[in-house]
């Protein structure tokens, strides 16, 4: 009988854990594609749906130790002190803990900084929170990488 029941045990938890891996799988997808919808949004200039990706306590820490709230960074894409021309990601991962995604990934930002356009090769960290309206956005740190 113990047999049986360990057997049982087992099998439900082989069950358990493989759901769980389909779980975290989706809502890594789900994060990645977000993050990268975000990039997309700041080119763009969407500033309704970056608004709303935006915790309204965030810290967007950029590579050269520029830290900025949510209103500095919506308002220095609306007034083109900073002007994204185009993101790409060369790799990106997703890590889901309970309530949280860690993204880290590298890419190349092209932007105008005040005017001045600079390719920027950066290694970024970024955090999402699970919030009742969705996954936010709530601290991302980048550092320069050398090509």
């Amino acid at each position: 009988m113990k047999q049986l029941f360990f057997i049982f045990f087992l099998f439900f938890a082989s069950v358990a854990v493989a759901q769980k891996t389909k779980e975290e799988s989706a809502t890594e997808k789900f994060v990645l594609k977000l993050h990268e919808t975000k990039f997309r949004w700041m080119v763009q200039k969407k500033l309704d749906s970056l608004n709303n990706l935006l915790d309204d306590r965030i810290q967007y820490v950029h590579s050269n130790g520029w830290v900025q709230n949510k209103k500095e960074v919506i308002e220095d894409i609306r007034s083109a002190k900073l002007t994204m021309n185009n993101v790409t990601v060369s790799e990106a991962s997703a890590r889901v803990y309970k309530g949280f995604v860690i993204v880290n990934g590298k890419g190349t930002f092209n932007v105008l900084m005040e005017g001045k356009p600079v390719d920027i090769y950066l290694l970024y960290t970024e955090v999402y929170a699970k919030r009742a309206n969705g996954w936010l956005l709530v601290s991302r740190h980048a550092n320069k990488l050398v090509q």
